[in-house]
């Protein structure tokens, strides 16, 4: 693959603040999921309904911002003189690393019986969450070698020891696969989105044609093709190809706003394609219903043309009129994404280990449960400043 010279080049402040909004608003509806009575919209469809919310969004969001990324971080690369092999190698070990966490972090939420194992799930849960950090800390070029090396190997040994510690409700040892957990979905759309870019080079007419390949394929899984013979393999890729099809349609976005080197007011192209999301998302609706726990072809494609919406909006605002400085509360989230996303995961299981239990009863429930949870994750963006100024940042 060769560079894109017509790529625009340079930190896009209006992705990192699109990044900061998501990941604030994952915090926030993560922990308002544990509050009760509070109103429907605010909580995840269910299954068997034809709607979603606008928490059924943020997930969404977030698959669209790695999407937007995808052709900055392979052209930045590219320019720095990566090699294929290195740039092929790094993505790999990404993939891997969220597939590791994501597998982790489920198996830490149900599957287990506790009663057999060596140490409680509280302790094992704790490390799951844990123990990234120092394996994928971004460690300051002042740290000693000897000691990077021996958290980050040593921190590995752990995880490896764990697998062997957990033992499933039905008695055996080691973990099983009940699915990738939010993390491992974005790694295999995120791996799935790569492979597409490369070796179409990034093209947008390419892209969208394997946009139009991934609801396809999406369709075909929602359909119920996988039990038919031979079409086994439609029930193992096809939440897959639903989540790649949001993480395309964020590079197709990027590639609308950026791939000319300019900054324009009116991008009518990005509007025809955010209203050619909806059209077609409309049109699949009667026959496969909107549903974010099915992953049907409409949730995607509306979720798509929201997040495009979203962001020509931010673009406005942030790289068109400068109006900048009312992001700087979330930018350490944007700069930091993975260790505030996993950071709730080890205060709770740090509580339920010690016997802890802070919150008082009148906070999980209603307004005020409301109103924790945005308090929570106000908490949060402040605890990860702090980690960030103490060079504690997770890079992938």
């Amino acid at each position: 693959m060769t560079v894109k010279e017509n790529l625009y080049t340079g930190r896009i402040t209006s992705i990192d603040v699109f990044r900061g909004i998501t990941i604030f608003a994952m915090i926030f509806v993560n922990e308002l999921a544990g509050v009760q009575n509070v109103p429907l919209w605010m909580k995840h469809a269910l299954a068997e309904e034809d709607r979603m919310t606008f928490v059924d969004i943020v997930f969404p969001a977030f698959l669209f911002i790695v999407g937007m990324s995808i052709p900055f971080a392979i052209n930045t690369r590219l320019k720095k003189g990566g090699t294929s092999i290195k740039i092929w190698t790094h993505t790999i070990k990404r993939t891997v690393a969220l597939l590791v966490m994501g597998l982790y972090m489920v198996n830490a939420e149900y599957g287990y019986n506790e009663a057999e194992m060596f140490i409680p799930i509280a302790l094992w849960g704790f490390l799951a969450y844990t123990l990234p950090i120092p394996i994928w800390n971004q460690y300051s070029k002042s740290f000693s070698k000897l000691l990077q090396y021996s958290l980050q190997y040593g921190a590995i040994g752990l995880l490896i020891i764990m697998y062997f510690l957990y033992v499933q409700d039905t008695g055996e040892i080691g973990m099983t696969i009940k699915w990738w957990g939010i993390l491992g979905l974005i790694g295999w759309a995120y791996l799935i989105t790569f492979i597409a870019y490369w070796f179409t080079k990034g093209t947008k007419i390419a892209m969208l044609i394997f946009l139009i390949i991934c609801l396809g394929v999406n369709i075909a899984d929602v359909a119920q093709w996988d039990q038919k013979e031979g079409f086994a393999w439609i029930g193992v890729i096809g939440s897959h190809f639903a989540h790649t099809s949001i993480v395309v349609a964020g590079v197709i976005t990027s590639l609308f706003f950026f791939e000319n080197n300019s900054k324009r007011i009116l991008n009518l192209k990005a509007i025809v394609f955010a209203v050619f999301l909806f059209a077609i998302g409309y049109g699949l609706r009667p026959y496969f219903e909107v549903s974010k726990i099915r992953a049907t072809p409409s949730w995607c494609l509306y979720t798509a043309g929201i997040c495009v919406l979203l962001y020509y909006l931010l673009y406005y605002i942030i790289e068109v009129k400068k109006i900048v400085q009312w992001s700087n509360f979330i930018m350490p989230a944007a700069s930091n994404p993975l260790l505030i996303y996993i950071i709730p995961g080890i205060i709770l299981y740090l509580n339920m280990l010690l016997g802890i239990h802070i919150l008082p009863e009148a906070f999980t429930s209603g307004i005020p449960g409301i109103l924790w949870s945005l308090i929570f994750t106000i908490i949060m963006v402040f605890i990860v400043q702090f980690f960030n100024k103490v060079h504690i940042k997770l890079r992938l």
